[in-house]
């Protein structure tokens, strides 16, 4: 790794980085962002070549994704749209912040990835840390979006066979399990063994077509509803003060565009943290809209007793519903492969690092490690997904992991940044940055800890 004069905690022996960081960043970036230089080895004046508007586009297609369908339960955990929204713009503060400072620590450590940052920044410890939880939370992702095309496709199903909703499938070819694996199997399995991921750069246009289809389609839903739709009871307090707390793995999971959001920052053509300040507020804002849209007519629509997954509360004839569903299972079949070689990347790096070999010295071995990753991981994925029909419960923990890169990375980041500072006396600027990074932490270890226990604690007593 090149190291750059201006870098933090940037001692080699530190951490002892090896070869393959090129590598692992070109996979863990946006599939919209094109590999540039860093700024030290960079020529010429331009740094990058996407625009502050370009920036946005990306930023927002990051943030939105499958937790969109999670949103209108997630208001009914909150307790109604007044508590959803409060709930939204209190933690979108924060969510701003952390963007802003990883962009920040990203100039000061000279690196372009997430979890180089942290690495280079907070150290060997925090970043093993970071790696660990990048993979895992890759991987609920992956059964988060099996769960889904299992979702979508039994509605498909029931509609082209003209099966009663209730009775069940009565064919073993219309059985959940059977179309999630043959799905699984001729789709997502040969899209995810290949080294490279540029054939995937058209996934995010598809991604952000699909979003806003589906949240128009809510919304018009709610304004028009269908005549055979029975009146429901909308709740308008939470059952209880802690009942908000289980809305917020959703919010985490559905805004959570960080891991990337550094990589963006890096191909700007003018990488300046205040540029990109505007630039990420402009766009978590848009993502605020289509989320608050999202839920608060999903929940409208159906109360208390909305699903999970708001597309299985719409009948499985109706046509516009189906046609979102067909896109939700398109956005998910490009979008697993591009989480299964981040989470692989992450694991590559972890392994070649505590062996002690470069990926130049190791090809042959790499081949045959790519596939054991990829096989192992398409299978555990999909056996978890068979026998874990509720996306609610993946999103509670994976949510919980969200919270960590929102909030307690970035807090750490800046802690650490601020205390590398050689001042002689320290301002109280300094001091309101050092706070602010310590109550960082503190909300996201509050917010992993009380969401992972809660998810324990409801599948056990399920």
């Amino acid at each position: 790794m090149a190291q750059g004069t201006g870098s933090i905690n940037s001692d080699y022996k530190d951490w002892e980085w090896s070869a393959d960081a090129g590598e692992r960043a070109r996979l863990l970036q946006s599939p919209s962002v094109e590999t540039v230089p860093k700024s030290g080895e960079s020529q010429g004046n331009g740094l990058g070549a996407t625009s502050a508007l370009g920036a946005v586009f990306i930023v927002v297609n990051a943030a939105l994704g499958a937790g969109l369908l999670n949103f209108p339960a997630a208001f009914s955990m909150a307790g109604g749209v007044a508590s959803g929204i409060a709930l939204q713009m209190c933690m979108l503060i924060f969510i701003i912040g952390g963007l802003v400072i990883l962009a920040y620590c990203s100039q000061a450590s000279n690196e372009r990835t997430y979890q180089e940052v942290v690495w280079a920044v907070c150290g060997k410890v925090p970043g093993v840390l970071c790696e660990v939880a990048i993979a895992v939370y890759t991987f609920g992702t992956c059964i988060a979006f099996l769960i889904i095309i299992g979702d979508q496709e039994d509605k498909i199903i029931a509609a082209l066979v003209m099966e009663p909703e209730e009775a069940g499938s009565s064919r073993w070819y219309t059985d959940r399990k059977f179309t999630i694996s043959i799905t699984a199997f001729l789709l997502i399995l040969p899209l995810s063994i290949p080294k490279e991921i540029g054939f995937q750069k058209y996934a995010s246009s598809l991604s952000v077509i699909g979003t806003w289809y589906v949240t128009a389609v809510i919304i018009i839903k709610y304004i028009w509803p269908d005549k055979e739709l029975v009146p429901v009871e909308i709740p308008t307090s939470p059952s209880s003060w802690t009942a908000v707390f289980n809305a917020m793995p959703t919010i985490c999971f559905g805004f959570q565009c960080h891991v990337s959001s550094v990589p963006v920052f890096n191909s700007m053509k003018q990488p300046e943290v205040k540029t990109w300040g505007a630039v990420v507020t402009a766009a978590m804002v848009i993502a605020l809209f289509v989320y608050t849209g999202t839920g608060v007519c999903g929940f409208l629509t159906f109360g208390a007793g909305v699903e999970q997954d708001v597309l299985l509360s719409y009948p499985s004839n109706d046509i516009p519903v189906a046609l979102a569903r067909a896109f939700i299972i398109l956005c998910v079949l490009t979008s697993y492969p591009i989480l299964h070689f981040c989470g692989r990347a992450v694991l590559e790096g972890l392994w070649l690092r505590y062996t002690g070999v470069t990926v130049e010295e190791d090809v042959v071995r790499e081949r045959r490690r790519r596939l054991l990753q990829t096989i192992s991981w398409f299978l555990l994925t999909l056996l978890l997904a068979l026998f874990i029909p509720d996306i609610g419960k993946v999103i509670s923990v994976i949510g919980g992991l969200a919270a960590c890169f929102i909030f307690v990375f970035p807090g750490l980041c800046l802690i650490q940044a601020k205390l590398s500072e050689i001042q002689e006396t320290r301002a109280i600027s300094w001091w309101a940055m050092v706070s602010y990074g310590v109550f960082m932490v503190t909300l996201g270890a509050f917010i992993f800890g009380q969401t992972t226990a809660n998810a324990i604690f409801v599948d056990l007593t399920a």
